[in-house]
């Protein structure tokens, strides 16, 4: 059976470790407006990009080196019928050691083609991980969305 969630992937000539501090420091590469602690297990933080999108997650698990899972407690869109279709999902961030690089898979598990959001958050996704997140690791220095005034 394939599976329905979102998955993407890449791999960068860079320790574990390193991708690992780089997924847990979201201001980095996705949005510096993320407001809340980003690091530890219980830990609860919020995205907010313009009036169109807000979400809070909840970091659930961090295995050093191998493996982060955040859960998304809530959420809103204003593009969307159904405004809280992110909420109760899981964003998955797994790395491995393959030869001299590391892998990063990414999967935003619930995040699946039926959602009215799937197109776009597909797309946007994409754009944070394999660019601004990639980068991040590999040049210190990522793409995210600017803080908002």
């Amino acid at each position: 059976m394939i599976n329905p969630n979102f998955k993407t992937a890449f791999s960068v000539e860079r320790p574990p470790q390193e991708a690992l501090n780089a997924i847990q420091n979201p201001r980095g590469w996705w949005s510096q407006g993320i407001e809340g602690p980003t690091g530890n297990p219980g830990a609860e933080f919020t995205y907010r990009y313009q009036d169109k999108h807000r979400c809070t997650i909840r970091v659930i698990e961090v295995v050093p080196q191998k493996r982060i899972v955040w859960q998304v407690l809530d959420n809103y869109f204003s593009f969307t019928e159904d405004k809280t279709e992110w909420k109760g999902t899981k964003l998955i961030f797994e790395i491995a050691r393959k030869g001299d690089a590391t892998e990063v898979c990414f999967t935003h598990e619930g995040l699946v083609p039926d959602y009215e959001c799937h197109g776009m958050c597909s797309n946007a996704w994409g754009t944070y991980i394999n660019g601004s997140l990639k980068r991040l690791i590999t040049t210190g220095k990522g793409s995210p969305n600017p803080k908002e005034e």
